[in-house]
């Protein structure tokens, strides 16, 4: 190896090493903050920091040999369900604050149920985080970092290179969509196309944290792909929101929220109205239209 050669390993070694610590102190910062006074910014930003560490260990270590894997996966997890809980209870208070407004009394009432059943779940969610995030993110997590960043990374950026992973997320998600409109032209509102779309959701996430976390070592013609895949990511994700929504409302139960059944058939069709309309208004999916 050339002393020129030498020196552009140990400069990309530094590009790596700093990427991946600016995100770990900001997991760390985050999580503390989130410990503190469970302020949703912080547990989304806690969230998206854990899920760039796991993309860039993902390029680096496929097979998870530094340990460090499983354990900002269990964070992002516990972090996942009182995010999740918070989306969906905000986005039921505003639901319910235009019931209000329309004079809607019954599905306000509704709305106000289905709140506070997710806040007793959020509790619970919170109350398990508290407990296992300090346990995550201690003394413990600080030795497996530095053996990782002292020890492996070195020897892993030299073998693992991010424009090849891109290229494979990109063949991953065209295949993924080849399956989806398969799906899709057989039954567009069937549990397996809603179940084909989720993966395909998925995959342009993937796509869209990979370009944004490992940027730093990425071909210019990867640039873009951060602003691309985050437009298909939310337009599915919109999708998938509305759908979960609904399948929580039912795996409550109107018995549960104490519910007319009048008012809980209207609100339910509603809401799985507004689940087949952003189906069918997404643009990463073509969906005919049965009506034409």
């Amino acid at each position: 190896m050339t002393m020129e050669q030498l020196s552009k390993d140990q400069s990309k070694t530094r590009q790596w090493e700093q990427a991946l610590n600016l995100l770990y102190v900001n997991f760390r910062d985050y999580s503390k903050e989130t410990l503190r006074t469970f302020d949703s910014e912080d547990i989304h930003q806690a969230r998206v920091n854990s899920r760039k560490l796991l993309t860039l260990l993902s390029i680096l270590d496929p097979q998870h040999t530094s340990g460090l894997y499983p354990v900002f996966k269990q964070a992002q997890k516990r972090l996942g369900k009182v995010r999740d809980a918070d989306v969906l209870i905000d986005s039921f208070k505003s639901r319910r604050k235009l019931a209000k407004e329309d004079g809607d009394t019954r599905t306000a009432e509704l709305l106000e149920a289905v709140i506070k059943h997710q806040k007793d779940k959020r509790k619970t969610y919170r109350k398990k985080l508290a407990e296992e995030l300090p346990k995550l993110t201690g003394k413990d997590l600080d030795g497996l970092w530095n053996d990782f960043l002292s020890g492996q990374l070195e020897g892993l950026v030299a073998k693992r290179d991010a424009n090849v992973v891109m290229r494979e997320l990109e063949v991953a998600f065209e295949q993924k969509k080849k399956a989806c409109k398969t799906i899709f032209q057989q039954n567009a509102e069937s549990t397996e196309a809603f179940d084909s779309l989720h993966q395909l959701r998925i995959a342009a996430k993937e796509l869209r944290y990979t370009a944004s976390a490992a940027a730093f070592t990425l071909n210019q013609k990867f640039h873009a792909h951060e602003e691309i895949y985050k437009n298909i990511q939310e337009q599915l994700g919109l999708i998938n929101d509305k759908r979960v929504w609904l399948d929580t409302l039912n795996s409550i139960g109107r018995a549960e929220l104490d519910i007319g059944k009048k008012t809980w058939n209207t609100f339910t069709s509603t809401l799985r109205a507004e689940v087949l309309d952003a189906l069918h208004q997404n643009d990463v999916v073509h969906i005919a239209d049965k009506t034409k």
